[in-house]
């Protein structure tokens, strides 16, 4: 019966959010989905209400109010973005410690893992075939040895953080 009921209401629901959402606002999916969610959420608590079609339309305008006293609430922010992108002073000396902490670690790996991932993190943006060009190994080795260094790496560093970790 649900099954039946819940195919029976589709055209309803699609007539009955169309009218309702531009009122209030919103986009008639949205408003039909948040009825679908009421009306599972219903079914799954008490079963199916005694008169389908009526509650519907209610849910529909319940739905519609509820968004409408949302909006009411809400404002959006101002034309300025809540980041304007630009840093402090002590976030830029923050970063460049940490990229210095990085290009030292990268400097302590074993075998090709430095100059592999120096020119990984070039500025340069190197493409894998100028990067296998440089290091003289093939291309297609490429992707299994970054993937071997970064390991290394990652143990160094994590062993570097468990390091300096106080105790207690």
């Amino acid at each position: 019966m649900t099954h039946d009921m819940l195919i029976a209401l589709r055209p309803l629901l699609a007539a009955e959010a169309s009218a309702e959402a531009h009122a209030c606002g919103a986009e008639p999916d949205d408003l039909e989905q948040a009825v679908w969610l009421r009306l599972l959420e219903l079914l799954e608590a008490d079963g199916p209400p005694p008169d389908p079609p009526r509650w519907l339309r209610r849910a529909v305008r319940f739905e519609a109010g509820r968004i409408r006293r949302t909006r009411r609430i809400e404002r959006p922010y101002g034309p300025e973005p809540a980041d304007d992108g630009e840093r402090g002073p002590e976030q830029l000396v923050l970063a460049l410690a940490r990229r210095r902490a990085l290009r030292a670690a990268v400097r302590r790996l074993p075998g090709r893992c430095p100059r592999l991932l120096e020119a990984l993190l070039s500025p340069r943006d190197l493409t894998y075939r100028e990067i296998a060009g440089e290091l003289g190994i093939s291309q297609g080795s490429l992707g299994p040895e970054r993937s071997r260094c970064l390991g290394c790496l990652r143990r160094l560093l994590a062993s570097e953080v468990a390091a300096h970790e106080g105790r207690g």
